[in-house]
């Protein structure tokens, strides 16, 4: 492997169509796609200024590095990437790509990150201003993450979160096969429109959680006093510790609780209508 070691580069392509290299404490200055069409990549100690450095690589290893803002977009179409103690601070980060693994990872502006990627494993990673995160990926595993940001995980496909705390607005929207254990999830209207989500072991926040959804599981749950009018038109399996503030029109299933608010049954519920709202203490249906 050739190495290249304390140096600088900027322009346009300057080490394009590179294979077998290693760079050490090496700056991209501003400029354009520094490694374009390259293979077997490793870069630590390095700090990235120029706009995409790293499209239609494959196999790379990224570690201690530092992505500014000039960087964006610095990581589409590419395949094998290995990235730890990396601090990426360029939004719209990988995009179309096959094989992620970040370890110690920092992304303070994940703005339209994560798009169409996937098998992609997250470990000790925390991100911010992260609308649209993980647009239209699959295969994701996830363990000990931090999250802000709004819309994330739409139109995923099996995915696994641990040990997680997600702050977003409208998350897991249309997602299939998706389980999260022992995580808080905070933000308006959870899960709707998902298939087979699973929560274990999850604290729930805001308001019309978990609606239009199919096939629905919730194990060992809680609900703050925010989440009102759950579970509308969802089929669902629920085991939930404590109180729920409000349940309106769920569509099939059963749901167990400590105790109901309002409980919403009307003309508008859709068929077939026969979910069982269960108090613990009685096992007993709530509207006996």
């Amino acid at each position: 492997m050739h190495l290249i070691k304390n140096t600088e580069f900027g322009g346009e392509r300057p080490l394009f169509a590179s294979h077998d290299l290693q760079l050490d404490n090496v700056t991209i200055h501003a400029g354009e796609s520094a490694l374009k069409e390259c293979s077997n990549i490793v870069a630590v100690n390095c700090r990235f200024e120029g706009k995409y450095p790293f499209w239609h690589v494959n196999g790379f290893t990224v570690k201690n590095c530092l992505f500014t803002e000039g960087a964006r977009a610095a990581l589409w179409y590419s395949q094998n990437l290995v990235m730890t103690d990396t601090r990426v601070e360029a939004p719209k980060m990988f995009r179309e790509m096959e094989g992620i693994r970040l370890e110690n990872v920092q992304l303070p502006d994940a703005q339209e990150t994560l798009w169409h990627c996937r098998n992609v494993q997250l470990e000790n990673v925390q991100v911010d201003h992260a609308d649209y995160l993980f647009m239209h990926s699959e295969n994701i595993r996830i363990d000990h993450y931090a999250q802000n940001g709004n819309y994330s995980f739409q139109y995923c496909k099996n995915v696994e979160i641990r040990h997680a705390v997600i702050n977003s607005k409208d998350a897991f929207w249309n997602t299939e096969n998706v389980t999260v254990y022992d995580s808080e999830i905070n933000g308006e209207y959870l899960g709707w429109h998902s298939r087979n989500l699973r929560l274990v072991n999850c604290k729930i926040s805001g308001t019309q959680p978990l609606c239009y959804a199919h096939n629905l599981v919730m194990e060992n749950c809680t609900m703050d006093d925010d989440c009102n009018l759950a579970f509308e038109y969802t089929s669902v399996e629920a085991t939930i510790q404590g109180f729920i503030h409000s349940v309106k029109n769920p569509r099939t299933g059963h749901i167990t609780a400590e105790s109901f608010g309002q409980v919403i049954l009307d003309e508008h519920i859709k068929a077939p209508g026969d979910c069982k709202l269960t108090l613990w203490d009685t096992h007993t249906c709530f509207d006996d």
